[in-house]
Parts: C-alpha cells; sequence; structure tokens
C-alpha cells in the first residue's frame, strides 16, 4: 500500500487533478471574460478546451492509475460523482449507528433504482417510516441521523444530476463551443469502452445500470428537501442549493421536464431561505446567511425566467408564481450592499428581458426602488 501512493503514476495523478487542472480551469475562465470581447480569443479557447480533454482521454490509456480521475470531473470540479464501489453498504459519515446506516443506505437505493420499478416505492417509503419514526422520538442523537442522512443524499443527488446534465452535452446559454468538445468526449468514450469490453454491458452500480435521468433526479431534489424542512433542517438543502451555481448555469438549456422540476425546487427552497437569519444574533452567521441568499438568487433566478413555463402549461400556478415574486422582492430587498443588489437585478434583467416565452418574475418594483436608491447614495456622495 505504501509503494501504491508513492508510485510515479500517483503522484502524476494528484498532480493533474489537484494542480494542472485548477490552473487550466483558471486560465479557460480568463479566456471566457475575453472570448465575449475578441473571437480570435474565443476560437483558441475552444481549440485549448478540445487538446485538453483529448489528454486526459490518453492519458489513462499509458498510465493505468489515471482511470480513477473523470475527466469530466477534472473540467467541472463541482460535479462530485460518487465512486463506484462493489460495498453494499453505504459509506461511512451518515453515523456509525445501525439505523444511520440503513436509511444511508435506503436513500442511496432510492437515487439508483429506476422509479418505474415496483422496488422504488417500496424503498422510498421505508426511508420515510425511518425518518418519521427518528423525528418522532424527541431525541436530538436521532433527530441528527436525518439530518446527516439527508443532507448527504441531497448533496449526492445534486452531484449526479449535475453530472447526467453534463454528460448530455447541455449548452450554457449564449456560450459556444462546448457543444464539439461533448461530441469528441461521446466518441473517445465509446472507444474506450469497446476497448475495455463494456460497451452494452451492465455493471451493479454503474452508470449504465441505473435510471438517472435528470427529471427524476431533480424530483427526488425537492422530496429530500422537503422531508429536510420538515426535520427542521432546510437551511442544510439551501446552502446546497444556493452553491449548486454550476448546475443553475447548465440548467437554462436542459430539457424543459427537467427544468419545470428545477423550479419547483427553487421554489421551495427560496420560500424558507427567506426566513433564515432574521432572528440570528451572530454577525457572522448572519452575514453567512446572507451571503448564501445572494448566491441562491443569482444562481437561481435566471432559471425563474426562462424555465417556469414547462412544456405546454405554467409550472407554478398564478397564486404560486405571485407568491414567488413577493418572496424574491424580499429577499433581494433583504441584501444590505447597493452592489449585492444591482448583481442580482442586473442578472435578472438580463434573463428576463432576453427570455423568449416568459415574463415571470416581474422584478420592476425592486428594480426601481434599487435606482432610487443608488440615486440618493450619489448625491450624498
Amino acid at each position: 500500500m505504501g509503494m501504491m501512493e508513492t508510485s510515479p503514476t500517483a503522484i502524476a495523478s494528484l498532480v493533474l487533478k489537484n494542480l494542472v487542472t485548477p490552473i487550466f480551469i483558471y486560465a479557460d475562465k480568463s479566456f471566457v471574460n475575453l472570448g465575449e470581447k475578441y473571437k480570435l480569443l474565443e476560437f483558441l479557447r475552444y481549440l485549448l478546451m478540445t487538446f485538453f480533454l483529448f489528454i486526459l482521454r490518453l492519458i489513462p490509456s499509458f498510465l493505468p492509475s489515471l482511470n480513477s480521475i473523470h475527466p469530466d470531473s477534472c473540467c467541472y470540479p463541482l460535479v462530485n460523482k460518487p465512486p463506484k464501489t462493489d460495498n453494499l453498504l453505504p459509506a461511512s459519515g451518515a453515523g456509525d449507528s445501525g439505523i444511520a446506516r440503513a436509511l444511508s443506505q435506503l436513500l442511496s437505493l432510492v437515487n439508483d433504482i429506476p422509479v418505474s420499478s415496483r422496488k422504488y416505492e417500496v424503498v422510498r417509503s421505508l426511508a420515510e417510516k425511518i425518518i418519521e419514526d427518528n423525528q418522532n422520538e424527541h431525541l436530538e442523537v436521532l433527530h441528527q441521523v436525518n439530518r446527516i442522512s439527508l443532507s448527504a443524499a441531497f448533496e449526492k443527488t445534486l452531484s449526479q444530476l449535475e453530472a447526467a446534465m453534463m454528460e448530455t452535452g447541455c449548452d450554457s446559454v449564449g456560450n459556444i463551443g462546448y457543444g464539439p468538445v461533448y461530441r469528441l468526449n461521446r466518441i473517445l468514450k465509446a472507444a474506450r469502452s469497446v476497448k475495455d469490453g463494456t460497451l452494452g454491458g451492465w455493471t451493479r452500480r454503474g452508470s449504465d445500470a441505473v435510471d438517472r435521468s435528470g427529471e427524476k433526479l431533480a424530483a427526488e431534489l425537492l422530496w429530500l428537501a422537503q422531508k429536510l424542512a420538515a426535520c427542521g433542517y432546510v437551511e442544510e438543502a439551501v446552502w446546497r442549493w444556493a452553491s449548486a451555481g454550476n448546475l443553475g448555469w447548465l440548467a437554462l438549456s436542459a430539457e424543459p421536464r427537467i427544468q419545470g422540476s428545477l423550479v419547483k425546487v427553487s421554489a421551495f427552497l427560496f420560500k424558507h431561505a427567506k426566513e433564515l437569519g432574521l432572528e440570528e444574533i451572530d454577525e457572522s452567521k448572519k452575514h453567512q446567511q446572507m451571503q448564501s441568499k445572494k448566491k441562491m438568487l443569482m444562481a437561481w433566478v435566471p432559471l425563474l425566467c426562462r424555465g417556469s413555463n414547462g412544456t405546454d402549461i405554467s409550472v407554478l400556478s398564478t397564486i404560486e408564481r405571485a407568491e414567488l415574486e413577493r418572496i424574491l422582492e424580499e429577499l433581494i430587498g433583504m441584501l444590505e450592499e447597493e452592489e449585492d443588489q444591482e448583481q442580482v437585478l442586473s442578472i435578472w434583467l438580463h434573463h428576463f428581458t432576453y427570455s423568449p416565452t416568459c415574463d415571470w418574475p416581474n422584478l420592476r418594483a425592486s428594480y426601481s426602488h434599487w435606482c432610487t436608491t443608488s440615486r440618493k447614495l450619489l448625491i450624498l456622495q
């Protein structure tokens, strides 16, 4: 084991994952900003991205130990795909007791079992029974089992959904260049599958063996968020939803049904986010809550502007839309810094204006109020 940890291939793996890739990602972000102004740099960025992905696909052929590095996770560090394992028991981390391991395993199986299977409802109902029984005991140790298990499941489902949407080749609205890269990835992935003899094969916990459709995972995110709220730990889901900016970016070009499901999750968590931190005494904790609300607005308001109509009817009812609009206005008003409000309203105005099918949420009142405040501040200076 010691030799494996200090082998050249292991060191190369660590260097690639922890040093080279972050440097490349940072450079790519710079190219994205410059590419908006200079088309030549945008073309060079596309070539560099294609070449980098091509190299990542070739390296495992020469260094077998690097097979554990998923190329997608290197290029998109926010995606943390759960490690594949043949162990039937869930990984530790949700607690060391039997009841914690049981709940963790059930929540993991809910992710893996296709919703069309008759066993899906059996497993989900077992998980709900354990969660309800733990909560009814009124013991902190059992409440923590619910919190840790549900929070871990929510984070895992987020990662799986983001990875699934990435694999479909979703492109950001207004951002070009990833389509050809995605096609190259698919070609190389198919070639590697043929080489490994796994094309069309089944593995017990591989991504080809389970139903991880975006719509299913998005629906499970809402279910998990509702369970966390019922247990009194909705802050866990709000914080992770606010940090899922990359998923929000991908959602802008997702299938309408996935967008609709994610709009429902956003609506549910925005309602709960409004109440967080209002009675907080600790200033540092209060500031953290405020930044979380800002991040959540920045990440998910664009989707509300573009994905609220669904396939044929509105995802939210007229009453729900009016209520959420008021909540968004209150959340924006809670942001203490004028610059924070400007950033949120600026991104809202962009997506609201360019959305071809939706005229909601209409935050014109918030925008006008910010303009008035900004004008007064300028006069005072």
